[in-house]
C-alpha cells in the first residue's frame, strides 16, 4: 500500500537511501515488541517458518536463533528491505538455515502447506486487501500451524489522536482486539487468542490454521 506521502511510504515500503535509513531505525525500534509478541509463541527448534514483511531482517534472525536445527523464510515487497535482510542473515543464508526473497503478502510464493510458524511484525495494517491476504497466508501453513500477529499500534481507548490522524490520511488499518478476532475468524483461522499490552498500546493475535 502506498500513500501520497514520501515519508509514510518509507514506513510501508522503504525505498533508496531513506529507506535504508528507516529499515535500520525499524531493526532497533521493533525490537522489543517483537520479544514481547515472540514470548507467547512456541517455536520448535525444527520448525520451518516464514516471516511477512521481513523489513530490516532483525526478526528473521531473531527466529533464526530460537528454530536453530530449522529454516526460516523471510518475504518483502520491498527490495531495499530484502537487501537489508540477506545483509543481517548473511551468514545463516550461506548455511542455508534462511532464506529471503522479494514477493507479496497477497500471492506468497510458496506451496499450499509448508510453514510451521508464519509471523507479521508491524506489517498487516498496511497490507492492501487483509482478510484476502490473510487467506493467502493460511494456504501456505501448514494444518495446526500458527501465526503470530504483532503491532503496536491498534484501535484501542489509549490509541494516540495522532495514530488515528494518521490512519484516516494514509489507509493504514487501525483495528480494536474484537476487530481482530473477527477477521482472523472470517479468514478461516481458529483457536484465535488476543493478548493485550494496554500500557505501551502492544497488540499480539495468535490463531492456528485447522488440521
Amino acid at each position: 500500500m502506498t500513500t501520497g506521502n514520501p515519508r509514510i511510504n518509507q514506513c510501508s515500503k522503504p525505498s533508496g537511501l531513506l529507506g535504508g535509513l528507516v529499515l535500520w531505525r525499524m531493526n532497533s525500534s521493533h525490537s522489543k515488541v517483537t520479544d514481547w509478541g515472540l514470548q507467547h509463541l512456541s517455536i520448535d527448534k525444527q520448525h520451518t517458518i516464514l516471516d511477512v514483511g521481513c523489513g530490516g531482517g532483525r526478526t528473521v534472525a531473531k527466529l533464526a536463533a530460537i528454530a536453530a536445527q530449522g529454516t526460516v523464510y523471510g518475504i518483502d515487497y520491498s527490495s531495499v528491505a530484502v537487501t537489508a535482510t540477506r545483509r543481517m542473515n548473511a551468514q545463516s543464508i550461506q548455511l542455508g538455515r534462511v532464506n529471503v526473497l522479494l514477493g507479496s503478502v497477497s500471492q506468497l510464493p510458496f506451496s499450499d502447506g509448508t510453514f510451521d510458524v508464519v509471523t507479521a511484525v508491524e506489517t498487516h495494517f498496511w497490507w492492501p486487501d487483509l482478510c484476502s491476504d490473510l487467506r493467502e497466508v493460511l494456504r501456505v501453513m501448514k494444518p495446526g500451524g500458527t501465526l503470530l500477529i504483532i503491532a503496536e499500534v491498534y484501535k484501542n481507548p489509549n490509541t494516540a489522536k495522532f495514530v488515528k490522524r494518521l490512519a484516516a490520511k494514509t489507509g493504514l488499518i487501525l483495528l480494536s482486539a474484537a476487530e481482530h478476532r473477527e477477521l482472523l475468524e472470517d479468514a478461516g483461522y481458529t483457536d484465535i487468542r488476543i493478548i493485550e499490552e494496554t500500557r505501551r498500546g502492544w497488540i499480539c493475535c495468535l490463531s492456528a490454521k485447522p488440521h
